[in-house]
């Protein structure tokens, strides 16, 4: 099964997530698919990301996304509408 979730990639302390298509199957860290964007919990606000093309593209195709990515989808399409 084919997800859509985060990757960390920021250093300790210091959170950086990338937002990454991945089987199910890998590591939080592991082979990714493709990258569709990036979250940094670190700013004020919270700087989000992502291509909502791929994710509606990839949604069709199957892929699940996580709890937080569906959280932050809704979120960047509210900051898009604001736009």
């Amino acid at each position: 099964m084919v997800k859509i979730r985060l990757k960390r990639v920021g250093a300790k302390k210091a959170p950086f997530y990338n937002i990454v298509i991945a089987d199910s199957r890998t590591a939080r860290n592991g082979k990714i698919i493709e990258e569709i964007g990036y979250y940094n919990p670190m700013t004020n606000p919270a700087e989000i990301k992502i291509d909502l093309e791929k994710v509606e593209k990839w949604i069709k195709n199957g892929a699940k996304p996580t709890d937080t990515v569906r959280y932050l989808i809704d979120k960047s399409k509210v900051g898009e509408q604001k736009a």
